[in-house]
C-alpha cells in the first residue's frame, strides 16, 4: 500500500514566453513561442509526487474561474485527493507570467490571488490524519503555513519546508522541521550566508539547525544538493543534462524527495532519486508538464 501523502501550497496558471535574452528595464524583446500550463509551487511539488507514485492528498485554493476549474480538472487527472482544494468568491486563481532565455534560464512574476486567501480555517484537522509526511511552501500566507507546521507536530507528521520564494522567517518558524530546502538565494536571505563554498554551506545549514531543522538540504541548480544529516553530510553531484527550462526544477526535487521519504528511502538515497527528477525536468519546457514518472528515472539515463 502506497504512504498517503500532503502537501499543502500554491496553485498557478504559468504563461511562459521563451526569448532569446532578458529585456533590461524599458526594452521590448520579441520572444518565440508561447505556452500556457499549469504550476504554483505546491502544485508542481503535489504532480511531481503524484507522477512518481505518490499517493498525494492536495490543500490549496483557486478562484471561481476557468483557470481554477482546469487546474483542479488537471489534478483529479494525476490521481491527487483534491477534497481539501476550496474556492474563492472574491479572488482569482493565482498566476504566473514566466519569462525564459536561450540558457534555460528563468525570471518569473507571480500575481498570487486566491493563494494568499489560504486560511488555518480552510484546512480542517482530518486533512492531516493518515499521512506522515507533509511538504510546504511560502506562495501562501505565512501565518497559514506557521499554523501548519504546528498542525504537523502536534499530530506527528513529518514536515518539511521548502521555503520559496523566499522571505524572513519570525521566531520559532523553524522549530521541531523534519527538513528544509531552500536554494543559495533562500539560505543566503534567511540565514545572511552567502553560500560560495562547502565551508559557507556548512554555516548556512548549521544556522537552520541552531533555529530547531532536523536536516538540510540546499539545492544548488546544476551543482546538485548540500545536505546535512545525522548520517550524511556533504555535496551530492546531480546528472549533468542540457537544460531547456528550469521553471519547475526545485519543485520536481522537492516532490520527489517527498515520495521518496514516504516509501522510506533515507535522506540521502531520497535525495539522490530527486536530483535524478529534477535533471530530467530542466530538458523539459512547463513546469507540471516537465514532471517525470517513475519508470523515466530509468529510461531516461539509460539511453
Amino acid at each position: 500500500m502506497k504512504q498517503k501523502v500532503l502537501v499543502i501550497g500554491s496553485s498557478n496558471t504559468d504563461m511562459v514566453v521563451k526569448t532569446e535574452h532578458f529585456p533590461k528595464p524599458g526594452e521590448t524583446v520579441l520572444g518565440g513561442t508561447f505556452l500556457m500550463n499549469p504550476g504554483g509551487k505546491g502544485a508542481n511539488q503535489a504532480v511531481a509526487a503524484a507522477r512518481l507514485g505518490a499517493d498525494v492528498r492536495f490543500v490549496a485554493r483557486t478562484g471561481n474561474d476557468i483557470f481554477g476549474k482546469q487546474a483542479l480538472g488537471g489534478f483529479e487527472k494525476e490521481g491527487i485527493d483534491t477534497r481539501f482544494i476550496t474556492e474563492s468568491a472574491e479572488l482569482a486563481s493565482g498566476v504566473a507570467l514566466i519569462t525564459v532565455n536561450a540558457q534555460g534560464q528563468n525570471e518569473i512574476v507571480v500575481a498570487s490571488g486566491a493563494n494568499m486567501d489560504l486560511q488555518p480555517a480552510h484546512i480542517p484537522a482530518h486533512a492531516f490524519e493518515n499521512v506522515e509526511w507533509a511538504l510546504l511552501q511560502l506562495e501562501i500566507p505565512a501565518e497559514t503555513v506557521r499554523w501548519a507546521l504546528a498542525k504537523c507536530a502536534e499530530m506527528q507528521v513529518c514536515a518539511i519546508l521548502n521555503p520559496a520564494p523566499a522571505m524572513q522567517l519570525g521566531p520559532g518558524f523553524l522549530d521541531g522541521l523534519y527538513l528544509i530546502t531552500p536554494n543559495e538565494t533562500e539560505t543566503e536571505l534567511i540565514t545572511g550566508i552567502a553560500v560560495e563554498s562547502e565551508e559557507t554551506l556548512q554555516k548556512a545549514a548549521q544556522y537552520f539547525i541552531e533555529h530547531g531543522v532536523r536536516n538540510v538540504i540546499i539545492t544548488l541548480g546544476s551543482k546538485g544538493i548540500y545536505l546535512a544529516s545525522e548520517s550524511f553530510t556533504g555535496i551530492i553531484a546531480a546528472p549533468v543534462v542540457e537544460a531547456v527550462d528550469s521553471t519547475a526544477a526545485g519543485d520536481v526535487f522537492n516532490g520527489a524527495l517527498l515520495k521518496a521519504l514516504a516509501d522510506g528511502a533515507s535522506l540521502e538515497q531520497a535525495s539522490r532519486y530527486a536530483c535524478r527528477a529534477a535533471a530530467i525536468s530542466v530538458t523539459r519546457m512547463g513546469a507540471q508538464s516537465s514532471a517525470p514518472y517513475h519508470h523515466e528515472l530509468e529510461s531516461f539515463f539509460k539511453s
